[in-house]
């Protein structure tokens, strides 16, 4: 576990840079750990983040096809908003730990 600060807040973070406590979260830390992989926000974005961050902390299993099936993207959709890992990507700017399912 180290420290780091994002967008002017220090939070704990794991090796891979996930949130330790999704508390921290912020929109602005969203933004900035959107923009260090590349990817610029938009309003469907924070509704994935939005539904990530509701489904887990109701203690739900996350997966690229329950997304897909959550009425807000398709998981074509999924992938061309968060390319090159769509569920490790949206859940690390979402603020919640890595999903099982991802590598």
């Amino acid at each position: 576990m180290a420290q780091k600060t994002i967008a002017g807040k220090t939070v704990e973070v794991n090796a891979e840079g996930y949130l330790e406590n999704p508390s921290d979260w912020t929109k602005e830390i969203a933004v900035e750990i959107a923009d260090e992989i590349g990817i610029r926000l938009t309003d469907k974005h924070f509704e994935v983040l939005d539904y990530l961050r509701k489904e887990h902390a109701a203690g739900t299993q996350l997966s690229v096809r329950r997304v897909g099936k959550s009425g807000i993207t398709d998981i074509k959709g999924l992938y061309e908003l968060f390319p090159g890992g769509p569920l490790k990507y949206s859940s690390k700017i979402a603020g919640i730990p890595k999903p099982a399912s991802c590598v």
